[in-house]
């Protein structure tokens, strides 16, 4: 049997959320009951992005078609899309004077269209409602298909991420129903189809070797992927996929230093990253 890490190591260590800028937005959501991942899946990262300006949001319900096993997001029957939601997104945003939002949603392989066709209208939302506002779109594969997948192309959001999650051997069992090669189409097709600039993250610490973790990186590379994020996966309950190991800080540096090399426009990597970590500064 393969030994479980429980002891976090002294780097995995978030400060407590503070700043007038947080508070206001904690009262602001609080208070309308919005909705970001940013609370819902407890992010490391929260009080540094939202004193930022940077917040994300989760769209087309909280219940997924999909059971991979590192999300702490429900698996089961989705709801009826809510035809009303980009609008109530794009007001949120506007009411919280977000700068930068990342906009993400569960899978919805119960949908004709993926939900492709609400996530183009939220994007057209903001910039109606929230026109100062930029975008990242973390989106699905939808399956790789190409019409589905063109609808965020043609809305133009000022970046479209969508993350491998790990390495090719660990694919099957951490993302269950998706697949490595069929991501990385997904990326490049995004790229070919006219994208300006795209984005995928990689967690770390589920068993990988090294030697994957480079042919990770040059694969993303390699499928002309603009920007890429390298973080630490964290068990989100005991059900979830446990951690094997804890990457050091100086392993994260080396392949941050890796990732550069290859002539990405921009690299994220260290323990606390999560695929949104300073998500404001990828779209320059």
């Amino acid at each position: 049997m393969e030994e479980v890490i429980n002891q976090k190591p002294k780097w995995i260590r978030v400060k407590l959320p503070t700043g007038k800028n947080y508070r206001e937005l904690r009262n602001l959501v609080d208070k309308y009951k919005l909705n970001t991942i940013c609370q819902s899946g407890s992010c490391p990262n929260m009080g540094e992005c939202w004193g930022e300006g940077t917040a994300t949001f989760m769209i087309l319900g909280n219940i997924c078609t999909r059971s991979c096993g590192f999300c702490g997001v429900k698996t089961g029957k989705p709801m009826d899309v809510n035809w009303d939601e980009p609008e109530k997104v794009a007001r949120s945003i506007k009411l919280m004077k977000i700068k930068h939002a990342v906009l993400t949603s569960v899978d919805r392989d119960d949908l004709k269209d993926m939900g492709s066709i609400l996530w183009a209208e939220t994007v057209n939302a903001v910039r109606r409602i929230s026109p100062g506002t930029t975008m990242e779109t973390l989106i699905p594969d939808f399956q790789g298909v190409a019409k589905h997948l063109d609808r965020l192309v043609e809305v133009a959001p000022e970046v479209i991420s969508h993350n491998m999650e790990t390495v090719k051997r660990l694919t099957r069992e951490v993302r269950i129903q998706a697949k490595y090669e069929r991501s990385l189409d997904v990326l490049r097709y995004l790229k070919e189809a006219g994208q300006n600039r795209t984005k995928t993250g990689v967690m770390l610490g589920l068993g990988e070797t090294k030697d994957e973790v480079f042919q990770t990186i040059e694969d993303i590379r390699n499928a002309n992927v603009d920007i890429i994020t390298l973080g630490q996966y964290l068990q989100p309950t005991k059900k979830h996929l446990p951690v094997k190991s804890f990457i050091t800080p100086e392993e994260f540096d080396e392949y941050g230093a890796f990732a550069r090399s290859l002539g990405f426009r921009h690299v994220e990597s260290s323990p606390l990253v999560r695929s949104s970590y300073h998500a404001e500064k990828h779209i320059h």
